[in-house]
């Protein structure tokens, strides 16, 4: 999704964890458990509501490849097997940022591909929208 925002406040709003719940209706609160030297969280509990994905979760997020990547990987939950995903961040070079989120969850009920593909999708889409919503006021 394009956002007409300069790419350092894209990554800005990304990087702020604790402020995900003022703008992603997915989050529901963040509590930060690990921040390295640079004030970035590292690992983070959040409880999440993001259609049929409901869940309080633990991930560990990896900051190696800024300033144009931030991925993230489930460390515990509840019902969750598998969350990992990644936000991919292009400086278009005329104040908009491209982003990309990739997404994807495995529970520990069997659920239909299908099903489980449809709420990843429709929590990407709600995510970006959201971000665009925040950035762009």
């Amino acid at each position: 999704m394009d956002i007409e925002a300069p790419f350092s406040e894209v990554l800005a709003v990304l990087s702020d964890l604790e402020s995900y719940p003022g703008w992603s209706t997915a989050i529901k609160s963040v509590e930060a458990e690990v921040k390295e030297d640079a004030g970035l969280v590292t690992k983070a509990k959040m409880s999440i509501e993001a259609g049929v994905l409901r869940d309080r979760v633990t991930l560990d997020y990896d900051w190696s490849k800024l300033p144009n990547e931030i991925t993230f990987s489930l460390d515990d939950a509840d019902l969750l097997t598998e969350m990992t995903g990644a936000y991919k961040l292009n400086d278009n070079g005329d104040d908009t940022t491209t982003v990309t989120y990739e997404l994807t969850v495995a529970l520990s009920m069997p659920v239909p591909a299908m099903m489980r593909q449809k709420a990843e999708r429709s929590t990407i889409d709600l995510v970006l929208s959201q971000l665009k919503a925040k950035l762009e006021g």
